[in-house]
């Protein structure tokens, strides 16, 4: 670990606390009565803070980023904006020592010399609580749960949120070990919170939360004034009275000097998940390090051994990733490994390790030998009996024990050092310069051998297995690779940062380098595949590869350097190369190779390593190489291969002499030729010769591909009709192909044979013969959602879309039916398509009707029925008042539009449906009323206007109409409607609604000009059907005498007016007219329930029926003047004047209101 000095800069006063913001771009200091805002990237003072009146203590930042407080001898804490604006303040009785943010809640803690305070952003006022003794320091827990208080006077009190004291420790020291500084770890991973303690008793402690302390303490020799963790808690930043931060692991083991000061330390802190560090001292200097932690490791074939957390090694076997930890409680300086040992250097000793047993695989280290020396050294090797230290230009030998035995001085710097093997004790060592040279030692020669030289500087070496060929890496990222004997330069390649041989392959190595890994085999060509990092082994197939802190081995193919040497011609090679690793084709793909360069003895060995032995057969194999295909063949045959025989003869397409091997042989063998002659007919390009061979071989499948391929679809068809039913896949094929080839017919004719009913309905879908469909769809119900939905999607793509609904509809796909009305309803009222918009939502009405026949949604869909139904009626009315205000031309006559409008405006909600405009209906309102002389009414829909936002192009005119209306008297005409029941004319302006005013029965309006209709509806009496009424009805008995007696009945809930007969009473006067009109002292409707004798004097043309289905209740009305005709559709149940329907139905072909076509059947 080293430091390096980014920047440094110096205050006027001694720096007292420092605070970085979370995401560390800023650093804020406390220095004199001000606070500075320093920029990290580059050292700029952005900007002083002014607001406190004395020294600044202490400054902390908030970990969401959005404020910091400073804390003042001036008594005060001011709370600040990450914009550098101050925002609150707030004070205690004395100095304020020290502020802390909760990391969770964001509240925050300020301390005094004699109490504490707890603020947040959510109260207006600061808890405080008294303190034995003055607080020097605090923090709080990862969990925002605790805050821990170090006070003078030793003791460490841990408070909740609440301040409410939970755990008390007291030092040994008391007032004589002050606590300066205390810290827990930030730490996710740790199972426990850990508080770090400083104090003036020159020692360093951990503790728990529960209070218990974590080993023993730690001895400083220097007063320690700041403590504060790692981002990520593994390592502790600590300066003070020594004029120096130093770094710590975790556990209190110390690590190296971060910087040296000239006053004491006062602050320091490490930048946010980073390796930065910022000191403050007392005489004003700010100091920003950069720490650079050197990978410490060493790799010797399968092992490679690391440093982790600054004091552990881990050994990890490379091919079976186990993993060792070996922990030394000290710094490790450095590592070598080699064979069964392992070196670690510590700040004062080396120790040697060594293997338990001799197992390749074990990973258990005990140590051998301790050498209690401090030792500095650039590279540390270890050997069997002994370690090797390089010094600059010297390398020493030392046994064991620590005794020097040899020293070898180099003309240059060494840059590169490696154990290249031997017998125990006589290693070798080959050694890199600066200077070029490259030398070759052993451990007990003198005298070093030099390799080569060369004119640039070392940078990496290695050599390969055979010490024949040396390959080295040079400052000028070039790999060159030399011939050791001839000292002859072989070739080069650039872009190279390592290199290593194949240590089971001597013309084999790898460099790295631009984030490629290149593999050369012998002078071929370079291999280039992609890789991250440095090569440091080659072993086999296997790559190991250094990235970043990590090692790991990439599994690399030999296939393309086996093939290169193909290519050559050069068979041994590529032989070697494929016992490194091939696959089962390469090697087949040798074996052939060989043969036919006539190599046998590398195609034995080929053989021999797949297991075969028969030197018949290989004697086939030559043979049939050599031209001598019927001498092969009866080596086949002798050997038992017959098929090989007839492999032999079929790829070279002599299908005669493969006959008459075969003779009268086995039907299958027949057949198989015969297929193999139709393979050849197909390559040759004879297809139709190819087809008949596949059929007389039964191989029916691919005599199908040939025809599907050509197009030739009489063939598909002959096929087909000939072929079995049984026989399901050729026959699917078939259909597949034919129904690619645009014939569906056929398709479906197959389809038909096999019995193929899913895949029949799926081909009249998919080309859209939907007749066919539908019919299929009827004969067999159970593929009705396989017809219906496709239908309904395509009738949507087609912009087809209440067709789509109802198609929905019919597949049962309620969901998808709702959506496409819903979507369709929003559209209509988007686009001002009112009467669509009603026509939607009758339809997603009678939607919901027929969901509710489901008892578990029955309640819920009657409720949305209810609505869509009301929301239909208002927007089919609100048609003609938007068609009124747009168009330049009116179709409906005034008293339409009065109607209307009176209409919607008493019908209209509290919340007033999307698209509906409530001055429109009120302007025509306004402007119907003043032309039919309804002036009270007019002025009033004016004054309501004058409450609305009015759209610019109505305000003339509302403006207008607002003052000529004025002038007219103050009352209305005769245009008052009048209630059919008690004879009772209600106001225009009607404050229940749609009902009378005296008898409170609901009006029943035209669907066209929205009049009144002499319409009254009737309940049955209890326990009369709606079958037994109709077939009363329809009786129409003459009326005779009797004596009606009208009876009310009043229960708690509802009057009920119930007509009843005596049997000897008779008279000519309708009992339903009799006495209906009539005075009401109640403010609650009485419904009109008639008995059987009733219903039975009534006559079938002057009652109307709503026959809902189920679950709703048919609605009886009776008209109480038969000789005006009243229409009611009977799909929608819409009242019209008979005139009115016979002619809207004339002008729009349909209802109106349902667009029920005339013709069509209802409900």
């Amino acid at each position: 670990m080293r430091a390096v000095l980014t920047w440094r800069d110096k205050a006027e006063h001694c720096i007292n606390d420092i605070a970085f913001k979370p995401d560390g771009t800023q650093l804020i200091l406390a220095a004199g009565s001000r606070l500075l805002v320093y920029d990290t990237s580059d050292g700029t003072l952005l900007q002083p803070l002014k607001g406190h009146k004395d020294t600044v203590y202490c400054v902390a930042y908030a970990k969401d980023g959005k404020r910091f407080a400073s804390g003042s001898a001036d008594k005060s804490v001011i709370i600040w904006t990450s914009k550098l604006e101050g925002i609150l303040k707030y004070t205690h009785n004395d100095a304020i020592q020290c502020v802390s943010y909760n990391p969770i809640t964001h509240q925050l803690a300020s301390c005094s010399s004699s109490d504490f305070g707890l603020w947040s952003p959510e109260q207006k006022s600061v808890s405080k609580h008294k303190s034995s003794s003055k607080i020097i320091c605090c923090s709080w827990t990862n969990d925002g749960q605790y805050l821990a208080l170090g006070m003078f006077n030793g003791i460490i009190s841990i408070r909740n949120k609440n301040g409410e004291e939970k755990v008390k420790i007291e030092r040994p020291g008391g007032s004589l070990s002050p606590i300066w500084s205390i810290c827990w770890n930030p730490s996710r991973e740790e199972r426990n919170d850990i508080l770090a303690v400083a104090d003036w008793g020159q020692k360093v402690s951990f503790y728990q939360l529960s209070g218990k302390q974590i080993g023993k303490d730690r001895a400083l020799n220097f007063d320690p004034c700041c403590i504060s963790y790692f981002t990520k808690g593994e390592y502790i930043l600590l300066g003070g009275s020594d004029k120096q931060v130093s770094l710590f692991t975790k556990d209190g083991v110390r690590l190296g000097t971060v910087g040296e000061q000239n006053s004491w330390v006062w602050t320091c802190q490490a930048k946010p998940d980073s390796n930065y560090v910022v000191v403050g001292c007392q005489d004003g200097t700010i100091s920003f390090y950069q720490l650079i932690f050197s990978t410490v490791h060493g790799l010797y074939k399968d092992r490679y051994a690391y440093r982790d957390s600054m004091t552990d090694v881990i050994v990890q076997h490379l091919i079976t990733e186990q993993k060792v930890r070996i922990k030394c409680k000290e710094l490790v300086k450095k590592i070598a490994i080699y064979r069964n040992r392992l070196a670690i250097q510590l700040p004062e000793k080396i120790l040697i390790y060594e293997l338990y047993s001799e197992d390749l695989s074990d990973m258990h280290y005990r140590v051998k030998e301790k050498i209690i020396k401090k030792f500095e050294c650039n590279l540390l090797v270890v050997c069997a009996n002994h370690i090797i230290l390089c010094q600059e230009k010297r390398l020493q030998c030392l046994s064991f024990s620590g005794v020097k035995e040899r020293e070898w001085q180099m003309e240059s710097l060494i840059r590169y050092i490696k154990v290249i093997g031997g017998p125990p004790g006589r290693e070798g060592l080959l050694v890199g310069l600066k200077n070029g040279q490259i030398l070759k030692i052993f451990v007990d020669n003198l005298f070093a051998i030099v390799l080569l030289k060369q004119a640039t500087a070392v940078r990496c070496l290695d050599m390969s297995a055979s010490r024949k060929k040396l390959a080295v890496v040079d400052e000028n990222d070039t790999c060159l690779v030399y011939d050791i004997d001839t000292k002859e330069l072989l070739f080069q390649e650039p872009n190279a940062n390592s290199v290593a041989w194949n240590t089971q392959c001597e013309d084999m190595l790898c460099f790295s380098g631009g984030g490629y890994l290149n593999i050369k085999a012998s002078t071929f060509p370079v291999h280039r595949q992609k890789l991250q990092g440095f090569v440091v082994g080659y072993n086999g197939s296997k790559i190991f590869c250094l990235h970043v802190f990590s090692i790991s081995a990439v599994e690399v193919p030999q296939s393309a350097p086996m093939y290169q040497y193909l290519d050559r011609k050069l068979f041994k090679e590529a032989y070697q190369i494929a016992c490194l690793g091939v696959t089962d084709t390469d090697w087949r793909e040798l074996a052939m190779e060989a043969l036919e360069g006539l190599d046998f003895e590398t195609a034995k060995k080929e053989r021999k390593k797949r297991g075969e032995t028969n030197n018949d057969l290989f004697l086939a194999d030559v043979f049939s190489y050599q031209g001598k295909f019927h001498e092969a063949a009866k080596l086949y045959k002798r050997s038992g291969h017959e098929n090989l025989a007839l492999e032999m003869y079929t790829d070279l397409c002599m299908f005669e002499y493969a006959k008459d091997f075969l003779g009268s042989g086995d039907p299958k063998e027949t057949k198989m030729l015969i297929t193999k002659q139709a393979d050849w007919a197909r390559n040759i390009k004879e297809p139709k010769a190819a087809v008949e061979m596949y059929i007389s071989a039964g191989e029916h499948v691919k005599a199908i591909e040939i025809c599907g391929d050509h197009g030739w679809v009489d063939m598909l068809i002959d096929i087909a009709r000939k072929l079995d039913k049984a026989e399901r896949e050729p026959l699917l094929l078939c259909a597949t192909y034919l129904k690619k080839l645009d014939s569906p017919g056929y398709a479906a004719e197959t389809y038909l044979k096999m019995g193929d009913l899913k895949s029949l309905v799926q081909l009249h879908v998919e080309t859209q013969r939907w007749d066919e469909a539908f019919a299929l769809g009827e004969k067999h119900p159970e593929f009705k959602d396989d017809i219906y939905m496709p239908y309904a999607q395509w009738l949507a793509e087609n912009d087809r879309f209440e067709e789509a609904q109802k198609a929905f509809h019919k597949a049962g796909r309620q969901r998808e039916a709702v959506q496409v009305l819903e979507q369709l309803t929003n559209n209509a009222v988007a686009e001002s398509r009112f009467n669509d918009a009603a026509y939607y939502y009758w339809m997603l009405s009678m939607q919901c009707l027929d969901i509710a026949q489901d008892p578990a949604q029955k309640d819920t869909m009657l409720g949305k029925f209810y609505h869509f139904q009301r929301l239909a009626e208002l927007y089919h009315g609100y048609h003609a008042i938007h068609r009124h205000t747009e168009d330049p031309f009116s179709v409906h006559r005034p008293e339409t539009l009065f109607n209307i409008s009176r209409f919607l405006l008493h019908s209209l909600p509290k919340d007033t449906p999307s698209g509906i405009s409530k001055v429109k209906i009120l302007f025509t309102l306004a402007k119907q009323s003043k032309a039919l002389g309804a002036y009270r009414l007019a002025r009033h829909a004016y004054d309501k206007l004058r409450g609305l936002y009015i759209p610019a192009r109505f305000q003339k005119s509302i403006e207008l109409g607002t003052l000529t209306i004025r002038a007219k008297p103050f009352h209305d005409s005769e245009l008052v409607p009048l209630c059919y029941r008690c004879s009772t004319n209600n106001p225009l302006l009607n404050n229940l609604g749609n009902v009378c005013i005296n008898c409170r029965q609901p009006f029943i309006f035209s669907a066209s000009s929205y009049d009144v209709l002499h319409l009254v509806e009737f309940y049955l009496e209890e326990g009369i059907t709606d079958e037994e009424a109709i077939s009363l009805i329809d009786l129409e008995v003459l009326r005779p005498k009797r004596d009606d007696r009208q009876l009310e009945i009043a229960n708690n809930s509802s009057q009920i007016l119930r007509l009843v007969e005596t049997k000897d009473s008779i008279g000519d006067e309708d009992p339903f007219t009799a006495k209906l009109s009539f005075e009401q002292g109640g403010s609650e409707f009485v419904p009109v329930v008639v008995s059987r004798l009733v219903l039975r004097s009534m006559s079938r043309r002057d009652v109307l029926i709503k026959r809902w289905p189920p679950p709703l209740r048919w609605q009886y009305f009776r008209s109480l003047l038969p000789d005006a005709s009243i229409t009611m559709c009977p799909s929608c149940f819409q009242m019209f004047h008979s005139e009115d329907y016979e002619l809207l139905v004339l002008q729009h072909g349909c209802c109106p209101y349902c667009r029920r076509c005339k013709d069509d059947p209802g409900p």
